[in-house]
């Protein structure tokens, strides 16, 4: 496990986002087992508890799911799932400001596709 907790958001948040990111890279893959609320509170010194909530939040969201007495599992869809959440999330953080400034410089739909796709060609 190479999680680095830090004190710029929620511990449990940080679990939650370290699975999620293990399942994006196949790090995590779909019908794995996960670590236990306990594997993890005692690798990261952290209470059970804290660890369980950024779980239940993936539970919620059918990213992993519960076997009761083996423990909890990646599910088939789970990075199908992530793969839009964070399309969308994508959409909101970078392409609507994207937008919102290209429109304040009077920049058009063709000129921004022109600018985007020399920046690629640039690489």
């Amino acid at each position: 496990m190479v999680l680095k907790l830090n004190e710029d958001k929620p511990i449990y948040l940080q679990i939650k986002q370290y699975i999620e990111d293990s399942i994006m890279d196949d790090v995590m893959k779909a019908g794995e087992r996960v670590p236990s609320t306990n594997e993890l509170a005692k690798h990261y010194q952290i209470n059970p508890a804290t660890a369980r909530q950024g779980m239940n939040e993936l539970v919620t969201e059918n990213i992993l799911q519960i076997k009761r007495g083996v423990g909890m599992f990646v599910t088939e869809d789970a990075q199908d799932i992530l793969m839009e959440q964070r399309k969308q999330t994508f959409y909101e953080k970078y392409i609507v400001p994207l937008q919102q400034e290209a429109k304040k410089l009077r920049i058009t739909d063709e000129q921004l596709a022109s600018m985007l796709k020399k920046e690629e060609n640039e690489k």
